[in-house]
């Protein structure tokens, strides 16, 4: 495998851009490497500078569910660009991206479009606070929902990739105004809404939490969030960024069978486009502006061929996605690496739902973050370089989420897991 083109692009890149990267974990800091760069995607597969081609599970960290290029969604865009790329003004894409999502999601009776998660849990959480006239909010322990300044209290994703408690820059008192508690932890959120409950406007989490690996809600967990904010007038959020469209088409919240106030949307509704979302109660959403006090705005919001993409993307899933069958073939790829862990007795276990999963170098179960911290890092990071060095493109972090597209067939899976089998000899 070559990577020469890639070393001097990573060398040329660290003195133009802070760690040469433009998003901090895609540095394979943690994993002791350099990153290759991206020439080409297309299908199940990515290609870098070098040549060198990859069964790729990074899935641009989750949007790509169809797969890379699409032919329907790359029409799209290529269509509404000969349009013009932005307008600052209303079209009829923003109307039936509205549409869409507000019958896939009955909790969403009222939407707004913004242009990334981060910008959606900021103004969710602004919002929650405008209705509820309180401060505080409560966020669980390893769920990251974007880099906002108080939302980066001890989150998951890059923050516990690089072992960052949080971060310098966040002012303490906005800091002291975000209650923490571990995920799962129903009992511990009861006791925090007790503590804080006449403070606190909100409580948001992701209801699969995807940003410290893979981590499922505990049976019960979702459903006792649900009653104790209803009871105490505090507004439940659901951070649907990465499990929105993903699961099923009405999100992680139909499975659940749970209704939040307010959830927020990303990365599938874009079709891989920059884009974000947030609705909710229309009695929530109704104080938004300019229909209310609550001022949310934003220049590229509604983006032209952020819409086209993502409608593209959501017809496709509305009407052929099949995802029971894309649900077998992840269970048939984590399956077979359980095996190869068990067989090689490399203490490990493979944590999925739908087409999610996670290998975390443990034998105990993971239910939080800090039993996700308990992981063998340093032998997460040899096996992701030796499975790189086989052809599969895995997320450079052991607190990282993988994705299986609809793009990836048999053929990649047995592929996938011959280069496990390879990859765990080699470690």
């Amino acid at each position: 495998m070559k990577r020469n083109r890639s070393l001097e692009l990573f060398d040329t890149a660290r003195t133009l851009i802070p760690g040469g990267v433009n998003s901090p974990v895609r540095a394979f800091g943690s994993v002791g490497s350099t990153p290759f760069f991206v020439r080409k995607a297309s299908g199940s597969r990515v290609w870098d500078e070098d040549g060198n081609r990859y069964i790729d599970y990074v899935a641009s960290w989750g949007p790509m569910i169809l797969g890379h290029a699409h032919p329907a969604v790359a029409r799209a865009i290529a269509k509404a660009a000969k349009g013009g790329t932005s307008y600052g003004a209303p079209t009829v894409a923003e109307v039936e991206m509205a549409a869409r999502i507000t019958g896939a999601f009955p909790s969403m009776e009222l939407v707004r479009m913004v242009s990334s998660g981060t910008e959606a849990a900021m103004s969710a959480i602004r919002l929650a606070r405008g209705y509820t006239g309180r401060e505080k909010i409560l966020k669980f322990e390893g769920c990251y929902h974007g880099h906002a300044d108080s939302l980066l209290v001890k989150a998951g994703s890059g923050v516990a990739t690089l072992g960052i408690p949080g971060s310098p820059g966040v002012p303490k008192g906005l800091a002291e105004l975000t209650v923490t508690v571990p995920f799962n932890d129903l009992a511990a959120a009861k006791t925090a809404v007790r503590k804080h409950g006449k403070d606190l406007a909100c409580v948001i989490v992701e209801p699969c939490a995807g940003n410290m690996g893979l981590v499922p809600p505990a049976p019960g967990f979702l459903e006792g969030l649900r009653e104790i904010t209803e009871a105490g007038g505090i507004v439940l959020i659901f951070d649907e960024v990465i499990s929105g469209f993903r699961l099923r088409f009405g999100g992680f919240q139909d499975l659940a069978g749970v209704r939040p106030d307010l959830t927020c949307l990303g990365k599938i509704i874009g079709g891989g486009m920059p884009v974000g979302a947030f609705g909710g109660r229309a009695d929530i959403m109704a104080l938004l502006a300019p229909a209310g006090p609550v001022y949310q705005a934003g220049t590229l919001s509604g983006n032209p061929l952020a819409m086209a993409a993502g409608l593209a993307t959501l017809r496709v899933l509305k009407n052929d996605a099949d995802y029971r069958g894309l649900e077998r073939r992840t269970r048939r790829l984590c399956d077979g690496m359980k095996a190869l862990f068990h067989r090689k007795g490399i203490p490990a276990t493979v944590s999925r739902r739908g087409s999610m999963f996670t290998v975390f170098f443990t034998d105990r179960e993971v239910t939080d973050l800090a039993s996700a911290l308990r992981c063998d890092t340093r032998l997460f990071a040899r096996y992701f370089n030796a499975m790189l060095r086989h052809g599969v493109s895995l997320p450079p972090s052991q607190f990282e989420t993988a994705f299986v597209s609809f793009a990836h067939g048999p053929d990649d899976i047995d592929r996938t897991l011959e280069a496990c089998g390879k990859a765990l000899a080699e470690i």
